[in-house]
């Protein structure tokens, strides 16, 4: 899984969020359809999302789940 539609993206998101209220602290990654996202990564791709949605006023049709190091960025889950 190389990105996310808006609807997958929001799922993460609104489960990271979640997570957060319950535990007080962000988990270590987030699982889309069996495919591990690791924190940093899931970060990145909020913070792709606010700049996006701020310079272009509207939400992106996919967001893409970019590595940040020369590490595969998602982990398929068995």
């Amino acid at each position: 899984m190389e990105s996310l539609t808006l609807e997958q993206y929001r799922k993460m998101v609104d489960k990271v969020l979640e997570f957060k209220r319950l535990n007080g602290d962000l988990p270590e990654y987030a699982v889309v359809e069996g495919c591990r996202i690791d924190k940093r990564e899931y970060i990145d791709m909020i913070e792709r999302v606010n700049t996006f949605f701020l310079q272009m006023g509207r939400n992106p049709g996919s967001v893409d789940i970019t590595p940040l190091d020369d590490v595969p960025t998602v982990e398929i889950l068995i």
